[in-house]
């Protein structure tokens, strides 16, 4: 039986150029708000008031759009394959092969088998830690070339 992938799944919100005029407006009318208060109107008149996590989402999401990004919506708790991992990461499964075995991320071998599964929230700590040292390298290189430091 195939596996269902958890990218399978995913909700991709690609973004559209007409549109992010009007999700950089969402994003800065949500941004005045507190995590309480936004109501979503629908076109026969019926009004429901979204809990704060929701608007969470909204804010974020609308954030990204009007940025230009696109927007993937994955429940935290979802598990992927290295190949998942490596499609998240833009990385080669061979290379979250080589990440999975020196334990640069965790992961849990299937019972009885030798396949692999990667829980969502370690692939983005895994992202967070590589964009900060991402950031650290390059803070230090403009430090050396700024003060003209021998390298």
């Amino acid at each position: 039986m195939a596996r269902t992938g958890a990218l399978r799944k995913a909700v991709r919100v690609e973004p559209a150029g007409d549109q992010s005029g009007p999700a950089g407006a969402v994003a800065e009318a949500m941004a005045a708000q507190s995590g309480e208060g936004a109501v979503l109107s629908f076109p026969d008149g019926r009004t429901v008031a979204l809990p704060a996590s929701l608007v969470d989402v909204v804010r974020a999401s609308a954030r990204e759009l009007a940025d230009g990004h696109a927007v993937t919506v994955l429940p935290s708790d979802a598990v992927l394959t290295p190949a998942e991992v490596g499609e998240l990461l833009g990385l080669s499964r061979p290379f979250v092969t080589r990440l999975l075995d020196d334990g640069e991320m965790p992961s849990e071998r299937l019972p009885g088998s030798k396949h692999r599964r990667v829980r969502l929230e370690d692939v983005l700590a895994f992202a967070e830690r590589r964009d900060r040292r991402r950031d650290g390298r390059r803070k230090i290189a403009e430090i050396v070339t700024a003060e003209e430091l021998p390298y």
